[in-house]
């Protein structure tokens, strides 16, 4: 049996020997790089380009309006569903992580964990003939065949 002097130097060397010093509540949020626009020959860039620099690292949410063609006054969730699943899996193809949460029948959200990967994204969904209109960053795109149309 230990007496307690024996177990207070087994703390001790315990918390001594401990590689971990951070406490659960002194964790703080881990905060992403800053960008340091100096560095960049901001000269060349256009807006969106300066955004992406500044959301690298960045969760970014995407809002993308979904219609069938087929029926286009009709919204349908499985549709929906099946079509953001794709595009998903594509975008995870060419090296975008992102996940997809659908909020209505015909809109879904996607969540980049890197900012910068969501106008490589939006670029991709907008040329997607089932992809009415997407929304970032305060910004609305439309799709420019169904405008055409």
């Amino acid at each position: 049996m230990l007496s307690d002097a024996d177990l207070e130097r087994l703390y001790e060397e315990w918390e001594k020997n401990d590689p971990d010093d951070d406490d659960d509540d002194e964790l703080e949020k881990r905060k992403p790089p800053v960008v340091d626009l100096k560095d960049h020959n901001l000269k060349d860039k256009s807006p969106e380009e300066l955004l992406k620099l500044t959301k690298k690292g960045q969760t970014l949410m995407m809002f993308v309006n979904v219609r069938n063609p087929k029926a286009p006054t009709e919204k349908d969730r499985s549709f929906t569903e099946k079509r953001t699943e794709l595009w998903r899996s594509m975008l995870r193809n060419n090296h975008i992580i992102c996940q997809v949460f659908l909020i209505d029948d015909d809109r879904a959200i996607f969540m980049f964990p890197d900012g910068s990967q969501a106008f490589e994204a939006k670029d991709f969904l907008l040329q997607q003939d089932e992809v009415t209109e997407v929304s970032m960053e305060g910004q609305q795109y439309t799709n420019k065949k169904k405008e055409e149309l």
